[in-house]
């Protein structure tokens, strides 16, 4: 359980002491105190700029985006870009060994989808967070999409990288077009808590989790945020969430409805 989430569990109106509550969560009194630093508009603009060459090359690492920004006039060190990358959740997409620690308390479900035809709707659906900048700050934004339509089922902005606006795009989702045989995600810690995967065991939903194909694994959901933020993002100046929503959600329409799609043979996901 991390800082954060132990911070919420304390009650300052129960009749145990705060520093006996601070014990018993494994928690400092500084910590229970503590309030995260925001980003300055150098530092959002910065961010913004690494968003947009990670959109145009995702397989560039922090190294690569670091040597990059220059030629967009703009100076960053590889360790500075690398510590906006983690916030923003950015990972370069390509292969390589797995050799991610597993949290002891989450299970790593094995990959489901090597060599099986995917030829139906509902019959794979998978999900993914990409980072959305705004005037004063950034969103996260996730989606599940069905892998042999490509249809945006469901999609929810959050301000923080908590799990429950997955869960809640989740369950949206199902309740829309019901469960699907399996769903396909990578192994971040919103994919791997308890409300995400109780949420497809109670739907006798298979779970899939990527693990050294992940680079090729996401490529449609990665089509899909260059294409949301070349086509609808970057051409606003999104000055907050309700100006983001009304953006993404006439987008996604157009996209369902409306965008010629080339793996569909020209035809759109709905």
């Amino acid at each position: 359980m991390s800082p954060k989430e132990r911070r919420k569990m304390v009650n300052k109106n129960a009749s145990i002491s705060l520093k006996r509550q601070c014990k018993i969560l494994k928690l400092s009194r500084s910590a229970l105190y503590y309030k995260p630093v925001g980003f300055s508009p150098e530092t959002l603009d910065l961010m913004r700029q690494i968003d947009r060459v990670f959109t145009q090359y995702p397989f560039f690492g922090s190294r690569q985006i670091a040597a990059y920004l220059p030629r967009k006039g703009y100076h960053a060190g590889r360790h500075r870009v690398r510590r906006l990358m983690k916030v923003m959740g950015l990972e370069a997409i390509y292969k390589r060994p797995n050799t991610s620690k597993k949290h002891p308390e989450n299970r790593i479900y094995p990959y489901l989808l090597r060599g099986m035809q995917i030829t139906g709707a509902n019959q794979v659906w998978c999900a993914d967070i990409s980072y959305i900048p705004v005037k004063r700050g950034f969103l996260y934004l996730v989606a599940i999409m069905d892998w042999a339509t490509r249809k945006v089922l469901s999609w929810r902005l959050s301000n923080t990288m908590d799990a429950r606006f997955c869960v809640e795009a989740l369950q949206e989702a199902i309740a829309r077009y019901g469960p699907p045989e399996i769903m396909n995600t990578d192994q971040g810690s919103q994919f791997t808590g308890s409300a995400w995967i109780t949420t497809l065991t109670e739907a006798e939903v298979n779970i899939s989790m990527d693990g050294r194909g992940r680079y090729l694994d996401n490529i449609f959901i990665e089509r899909l945020w260059r294409s949301l933020k070349q086509e609808a993002v970057y051409l606003h100046e999104l000055t907050d969430r309700f100006m983001a929503e009304q953006v993404i959600r006439q987008w996604i329409k157009f996209y369902n409805t409306d965008r010629p799609h080339t793996a569909l043979d020209k035809r759109t996901p709905d």
